[in-house]
């Protein structure tokens, strides 16, 4: 749901996931594997695959993390910061791609595993918008913007990433640290401080 007039938009909560490039799929899977849909997400073209690998940081696993598709150009690991205490990598808040400098993690597939280098990082709260609905409310891709979470654990978060493309949804997506600070469920309506 996505209101610009009364300035509010749905909330999804976004558990720890992981995005792999082609090379890595090949090493955890093998040769011409093919991930397969599980079940569609609220941006349009991505899905949730079946698989899952595991998390291996020095100092614990966590087994069961949900592959996300499509392919991307380097894998990407999402955790919370609770996540990272587990597996013993500093939290890093990032936004999505920008990996440069950020925890290394290694992947345990099925058929091998990938020690990456950098890619773990505590995604940076953020709303998706297609171009058209950004510009019902004047904003453009990387401004950052305040919403207010209603209830009795109601707060405001700070520094909210705007995400436009022409293919995008209207959605804000935290993390469960943040959703459950707040006590947000999937599909809960917040109003955008604009």
């Amino acid at each position: 749901m996505f209101d610009a007039a009364k300035k509010e938009v749905t909330v999804g909560v976004s558990n720890r996931h992981l995005h792999l490039s082609e090379a890595d799929l090949i090493r955890l899977f093998g040769e011409g594997y093919q991930p397969e849909p599980m079940k569609d997400l609220s941006q349009p073209g991505q899905f949730a695959a079946k698989e899952t690998l595991t998390l291996m940081g020095p100092k614990g696993l966590i087994e069961g993390v949900r592959l996300l598709m499509p392919l991307r150009k380097q894998s990407q690991v999402e955790v919370s910061v609770t996540d990272c205490y587990k597996l013993g990598i500093p939290p890093v808040i990032r936004d999505s791609g920008d990996l440069a400098e950020t925890p290394g993690i290694t992947l345990v597939g099925p058929q091998g595993q990938v020690s990456l280098k950098e890619g773990a990082i505590v995604a940076a709260r953020h709303i998706h918008f297609s171009t058209g609905e950004a510009a019902q409310l004047g904003l453009k891709d990387k401004d950052r913007i305040a919403v207010e979470v209603g209830g009795f654990r109601g707060l405001r978060f700070d520094h909210v990433l705007i995400r436009v493309h022409e293919t995008f949804a209207a959605e804000m997506h935290v993390d469960t640290d943040e959703a459950n600070a707040a006590v947000i469920k999937n599909g809960q309506i917040v109003k955008m401080l604009i």
